[in-house]
């Protein structure tokens, strides 16, 4: 691609430099990447913003989000919360107890292993979360609108899955 092209991005320069110094190199799969990467950075930040007025950022909301599609009574060891969001039980912890002291989520004792706690989504919690996922649903949707048919969304997200199936 070259900068004549009304659609050059970023990583078209990027790859052209890569093609300049090595054009022994398909750079497609870095096209593929390095755009998704960006994407994730960009709406990371729009759906960080969209959950501020809420009091939280992203990490707070995976917790709280996980918690809420869990189902009633919203419980879960935070053995189950690290491994679904997949981060350390340290990074775990903090989270924790930030949402707890804001008010946002309880632990306790877990009655079938005496060892083990409990976290579970207080009414407050809920209500926040809910309207959380609105609105950072609402960044995302308006992502995807301003620049995507629905048909084409639908066939990206059937691509993502079908990258994702083999990557991970």
């Amino acid at each position: 691609m070259t900068t004549q092209n009304p659609g050059y991005d970023a990583v078209d320069a990027i790859t052209d430099q890569w093609a300049a110094v090595r054009p022994d190199l398909d750079t497609g799969p870095m096209a593929v990447f390095g755009r998704i990467y960006r994407l994730a950075n960009a709406m990371r930040g729009k759906v960080d913003k969209a959950y501020a007025p809420y009091g939280m950022a992203l990490g707070e909301f995976d917790v709280l989000a996980t918690l809420r599609r869990s189902g009633e009574p919203y419980t879960l060891s935070p053995r189950e919360l690290t491994a679904t969001l997949m981060i350390t039980t340290g990074g775990m912890t903090g989270r924790l107890d930030k949402l707890e002291k804001a008010g946002l989520l309880t632990r306790s004792p877990d009655p079938n292993d005496r060892r083990g706690l409990r976290v579970t989504l207080s009414e407050r919690g809920r209500e926040l979360v809910d309207q959380a996922v609105g609105a950072g649903l609402a960044e995302q949707s308006a992502a995807l609108t301003a620049a995507l048919t629905e048909e084409e969304a639908d066939h990206l997200s059937a691509l993502l899955r079908k990258l994702l199936a083999t990557t991970a």
